[in-house]
């Protein structure tokens, strides 16, 4: 027989009952966040905000965007709630602008090389990753033997970073492996300037998942004498552009690391 539990919880008040009710509403309705942001990216916002200069009202964005004039208030409330949860800035006139989250939401916008970061955006809110989400009961019902597959490959039989992921779907692969590109574009540069003294005194590194080796390429210019080597699946390296800067491995970190000074791997 189970110990009895020396705490008993008490009557919730009819105040921490409303709260808690209240709070089970913002977990359930929470979805709609991402799939808000998901929205604004399909329908280029963040872009159409900065064409116009940076700012613009809701009948500015409907006409820029060619929405149904049947839509305005429901895209004003698309408006509201990505004010409301910072992806936007409103003011009481009415005006929407663009926040540092938002910005790197804009097409054709470089910050240290391609900032975009639709393409994460657009893969981590597709239907694959929700139903995987949506899986999760049962993938934990499951007794399941070794190896023990990832809620996302037990619902889809596929596996991220593999060839499987191109066949379940090319187009959510491309914008997988886009995303990955723009992950390391964004920060290298920030890297470079503000943590330049980590690359002092070194002669090799490793950039392991290195991709197509834009953050290598980007150390290699900075610091012409490191010798850099960009360790990924053979699938992404036989796609890499060869340049001369870096050199290209082929191969599976989890298997085999080339020996360097420093060994980088970007979370």
């Amino acid at each position: 027989m189970a110990a009895e539990s020396s705490q008993t919880m008490t009557t919730p008040t009819d105040a921490e009952l409303v709260q808690a009710q209240a709070d089970l509403w913002h977990h359930c309705l929470s979805y709609l966040t991402p799939m808000a942001l998901r929205c604004a990216v399909q329908l280029g916002i963040p872009t159409a905000i900065h064409r116009l200069g940076g700012a613009a009202s809701l009948p500015d964005l409907v006409t820029a965007l060619s929405l149904p004039t049947s839509k305005v208030p429901f895209v004003g409330r698309l408006l509201r709630l990505l004010a409301a949860t910072g992806i936007l800035a409103s003011n009481e006139a009415g005006m929407y602008s663009l926040v540092p989250l938002s910005y790197l939401l804009v097409d054709g916008v470089r910050i240290d090389g391609d900032a975009s970061q639709t393409a994460f955006v657009l893969t981590v809110t597709s239907r694959h990753f929700m139903e995987a989400a949506i899986g999760l009961a049962d993938w934990f019902k499951n007794d399941i033997p070794p190896p023990v597959p990832s809620p996302f490959e037990d619902v889809h039989g596929a596996a991220l970073f593999e060839e499987s992921m191109a066949a379940l779907d090319p187009e959510c692969d491309k914008l997988f492996n886009e995303s990955l590109a723009a992950h390391d574009h964004m920060g290298i540069g920030t890297i470079l300037r503000e943590c330049h003294g980590i690359f002092n005194g070194l002669q090799s590194l490793t950039d392991c998942c290195g991709g197509d080796g834009t953050t290598a390429r980007a150390i290699v210019k900075a610091y012409p004498h490191i010798k850099c080597n960009v360790l990924d699946l053979s699938r992404v390296i036989d796609k890499a552009p060869r340049d001369g800067f870096v050199n290209y491995i082929a191969g599976d970190m989890f298997h085999s690391i080339p020996p360097a000074q420093v060994v980088m791997l970007k979370v």
